[in-house]
């Protein structure tokens, strides 16, 4: 795996909510939809803010301390501040703000299986791939 997966996880789940508010409004209702799409969004504003938080902390040289803070300040008392309140309006549906948040996990998983499949992080596919260019 590579650091672009939390991009392309983030650009897919984005595509995905949009295709979810579009099609889920037209089949379920509104307010329906709009639990499942707030709950995609809250995840991928989490992995987006997360994924920021590992960079800053874990890198092979000095941590930048200053933006982990901010980060942290940022992530773990608004984003879940509004995730209780999301629930708590009464609004939103509890579990299809669930099923929302799942949905990054879920395109996570599929883009890792994918990956495994295709063999696309393989290093020895691209060297057998050379050995039989040259014969």
């Amino acid at each position: 795996m590579d650091i672009g997966l939390v991009g392309r996880t983030l650009r897919t789940s984005a595509a995905i909510s949009l295709l979810v508010l579009v099609f889920g409004t037209f089949y379920y209702g509104f307010q329906a939809t709009l639990s499942v799409f707030t709950g995609i969004i809250w995840g991928i504003v989490n992995l987006y803010f997360l994924s920021h938080l590992i960079r800053c902390t874990i890198t092979p040289g000095e941590p930048d301390k200053k933006a982990a803070l901010v980060l942290l300040f940022i992530k773990f008392p608004l984003l879940y501040a509004s995730g209780y309140l999301m629930v708590t309006t009464g609004y939103f549906d509890p579990v299809l703000l669930l099923i929302g948040f799942t949905v990054v996990l879920l395109v996570i998983v599929l883009k890792a299986v994918g990956r495994t499949i295709l063999r696309l992080d393989d290093i020895n596919i691209g060297e057998k791939r050379e050995s039989v260019k040259s014969v």
